[in-house]
């Protein structure tokens, strides 16, 4: 896995944008007409621009291990902006699955 960590952090770093086109688009869903939104364009675009670098992750990691920690690290991530800009509330259970979807992402990493 250690050769591997290049193509993890992209995943990483592609969840992160994401995250950005998916708050993009949360804006755009309050218009009145969400698919004419510029916000809508603006969250097209950051996830098309990340086409390219899935082909270099896909050379190096499994389909399985990209999917859980794009999975992962978008549920982190989504959580946070839900919470910190959106003022989300969480119950215990939802805190419950974040530390068991992190702790699934932590044994992934560790053992593939």
């Amino acid at each position: 896995m250690e050769k591997n960590w290049p193509a993890v952090l992209i995943t990483i770093g592609f969840s992160m944008l994401g995250v950005v086109g998916d708050y993009f688009l949360k804006l755009a869903s309050s218009s009145e007409k969400p698919l004419k939104s510029p916000w809508f364009y603006v969250g097209f675009a950051i996830y098309s621009s990340t086409a390219f670098g899935w082909v270099y992750v896909m050379r190096h990691l499994k389909l399985g291990t990209i999917g859980v920690v794009y999975s992962v690290s978008m549920i982190v991530l989504l959580t946070l902006i839900g919470v910190t800009i959106f003022h989300e509330k969480l119950g215990y259970a939802e805190i419950a699955g974040l530390i068991m979807a992190i702790a699934s992402l932590v044994l992934l990493v560790r053992f593939a």
